[in-house]
């Protein structure tokens, strides 16, 4: 019998600084995939935030991880949703997203 794929989701919620919620997540999500995961993940509340295009993080002092979520699709990440009330309500577009 053949070994079944797990399916995971992953729900992010929180705002992508200020916690290492959302840089750790980023990291688990890419490593389940490299298994052969079938991955899924939705981005709620301030989690859209994440995907938000021009991060400064300067500022913060910390190194900026937004870019990372592009190699989604190279480890075939390819079940991505934002939450469009989630988006609204905080002004976003989807012009405003990375991806």
């Amino acid at each position: 019998m053949a070994e079944e794929i797990k399916k995971i989701m992953f729900t992010v919620r929180k705002a992508p600084h200020g916690s290492i919620y959302v840089y750790e997540g980023l990291e688990v999500k890419l490593i389940m995939a490299a298994y052969d995961a079938d991955i899924s993940v939705i981005f709620l509340d301030d989690g859209v935030f994440a995907l938000k295009k021009g991060q400064d993080t300067k500022e913060l002092g910390i190194k900026g991880f937004a870019a990372t979520y592009g190699a989604l699709i190279d480890y075939e990440i390819q079940k991505v949703f934002v939450d469009r009330h989630s988006m609204e309500i905080r002004g976003m577009t989807e012009e405003d997203l990375l991806v």
